[in-house]
């Protein structure tokens, strides 16, 4: 069978040979004695890629440990955890969302009511910062 390449080096491969190498989406491709030789692979799924990483006694938290000694921290697993941040649990986060949101109301506010000056047009003063409308 014949497959031509394309001029931005694209290959399309016949229906009847992907039939008979199952479903795949990758494709490992190598050079052997002038030939490339295409090899479907398929990728694993999150649950072979757990289990792998528990038949090598790696835990969840292995590679924050990894990066905490590589910068010379007190390791994650050695740290009391949270699930949720700190500023979530305090309510930091909304009442720092109120403020930015009081703060752009009021600014807007005093641009609309701000009139233009020397001939100012609303698109100069747009570009100052003294009007969003």
């Amino acid at each position: 069978m014949l497959a031509k390449l394309t001029s931005k080096n694209q290959l399309t491969l016949p229906k009847v040979i992907t039939e008979a190498v199952g479903p795949a989406a990758y494709f490992e491709v190598q050079v052997t004695d002038g030939q490339i030789v295409l090899t479907p692979v398929r990728i694993q799924r999150s649950d072979a890629v757990r289990a792998k990483l528990s038949a090598l006694g790696l835990a969840e938290t292995s590679a924050f440990d990894a990066v905490a000694w590589a910068r010379n921290d007190k390791p994650i697993s050695a740290r009391k955890r949270s699930t949720t941040p700190t500023a979530a649990k305090t309510g930091k986060a909304e009442k720092t969302r109120e403020k930015k949101r009081a703060v752009l109301a009021k600014v807007m506010s005093e641009a609309r009511a701000e009139p233009a000056k020397n001939g100012e047009t609303r698109q100069k003063r747009s570009k100052l910062g003294k009007d969003t409308a």
